[in-house]
């Protein structure tokens, strides 16, 4: 397997359990948003506010093409709504690809979001009920997406090495 490809919604864990996985399994973990930020010389932000979503949506599948056609062994982490967009759902279970779906349940997102909303602008500016309602939702719409992956790890009430141990036995 060379590519294993974690998606969830923000605040399931993405890019946490990543990188402990990169490190235990000494496999270099890519944060896709961070791939394209360092192609463009602009921040995610500024690249909605420049160019919009959709020049965005296009940019993240081409950038997401590029990661899964390197001959590298990869752990890539995707943004929540990449599996949405582009038919990007259908690259998880390509030959090479191992993607796992770390699920969260609407009230353990919620909980983790919560005191953090400054460092996520697309909620920054939500009431704690609109924030609630606002992850169901989402999840709602992203459901089929999401579970286009290979696996699923239920996150809920467990602690970051526990999750890591779910997906190093899905890996072994």
């Amino acid at each position: 397997m060379k590519k294993i490809i974690i998606l969830g919604y923000m605040g399931c864990g993405k890019s946490t359990i990543a990188k402990k996985l990169s490190s235990l399994m000494k496999v270099p973990y890519i944060d896709l948003d961070e791939s394209i930020e360092n192609k463009t010389n602009l921040t995610i932000n500024q690249i909605f506010e420049m160019y919009g979503e959709i020049y965005f949506r296009k940019l993240e599948h081409e950038v997401f093409v590029e990661l899964l056609a390197s001959s590298e062994k990869q752990i890539i982490g995707l943004g929540g709504g990449t599996p949405c967009y582009a038919n990007n759902h259908e690259l998880l279970n390509g030959d090479g690809v191992t993607s796992i779906y770390l699920k969260a349940s609407v009230d353990t997102l919620f909980q983790r979001l919560v005191n953090n909303k400054t460092k996520r602008p697309i909620i920054a500016n939500k009431s704690d009920e609109e924030l609630k309602e606002f992850i169901a939702k989402h999840l709602f719409d992203r459901n089929y997406y999401y579970h286009q992956a290979q696996f699923k790890v239920n996150v809920d009430g467990k602690t970051i090495d526990e999750t890591v141990e779910d997906i190093k036995s899905i890996l072994a």
